[in-house]
């Protein structure tokens, strides 16, 4: 299942967006750009993904990093969206293409996920909300900083309150299973745990189905070779999740 809000979020009586409780500093974001939602007269979620691109919360430490990039919020999401990827956050290639996944990456994760581009980048059916929505920067040795926390602590909340279309969730790292899922399990005992399990009937409740995955880069190629389990087991489970919960094209 989706993990609880981390923080309290109350949908204002008054805006078509949400304020956040209990982050002083994010509260007060969120509630000024709600006057300016409410002037728009735009629908909630349009209202949301306009706020999250227009966010600048993270410009000077951006501007600090050896990069020193501007803001440059990266998502994909639309109301009929039954299925989610979360990642990480954008790498340098998606920051100047606008496009999530549009590297190495998201060649292996579509590759995963049995699914090809059309597929992968159709909003209407798939959202792609990594964890931090802007490129976190590089460090002077051009390695690439962590998310922010703050990204996830403003927005993750209202956006999912705003998709109650979704029903499955793609873990892909750490990162997102650490926000998503409960315990303090690793990376490599959730994606076994889940593999282990059993699929959910058919005629099961219809519920949110999360599935923990490592993530795509090259950077786990080790593990990946170490836990071949995870090609023939994980990954014909995890397109039959996907067959399940992924409608037709319209």
């Amino acid at each position: 299942m989706v993990h609880p809000a981390r923080v309290k979020v109350k949908k204002s009586s008054h805006f078509n967006t949400y304020s956040v409780r209990g982050e002083p500093e994010a509260g007060e974001i969120v509630e000024a750009m709600a006057d300016t939602v409410y002037e728009r007269g735009m629908e909630p979620l349009a209202s949301l993904l306009a706020d999250i691109r227009a966010c600048r919360h993270c410009a000077d430490r951006f501007a600090a990093t050896a990069s020193a990039h501007a803001p440059r919020p990266v998502l994909r999401a639309s109301a009929s969206a039954t299925v989610c990827v979360a990642g990480q956050a954008p790498g340098i290639r998606v920051h100047r293409s606008g496009r999530p996944f549009t590297d190495p990456s998201g060649v292996r994760l579509r590759a995963w996920m049995g699914v090809d581009e059309d597929t992968f980048y159709d909003t209407a059916r798939i959202a792609i909300l990594p964890m931090a929505f802007c490129f976190p920067g590089h460090t002077a040795t051009r390695a690439d900083l962590p998310p922010p926390k703050d990204c996830a602590r403003l927005w993750r909340a209202p956006l999912f309150e705003a998709l109650p279309a979704i029903r499955l969730v793609l873990l892909v790292g750490k990162a997102a299973q650490d926000w998503h899922l409960e315990g303090r399990d690793g990376m490599a005992e959730r994606v076994r745990r889940w593999t282990d399990m059993p699929s959910p009937q058919s005629d099961a409740p219809c519920a949110v189905e999360t599935v923990p995955l490592p993530h795509p880069s090259w950077r786990n190629n080790a593990w990946l070779k170490a836990n071949p389990w995870f090609e023939t087991e994980t990954l014909p489970k995890l397109r039959a999740a996907l067959s399940r919960h992924l409608p037709s094209p319209s």
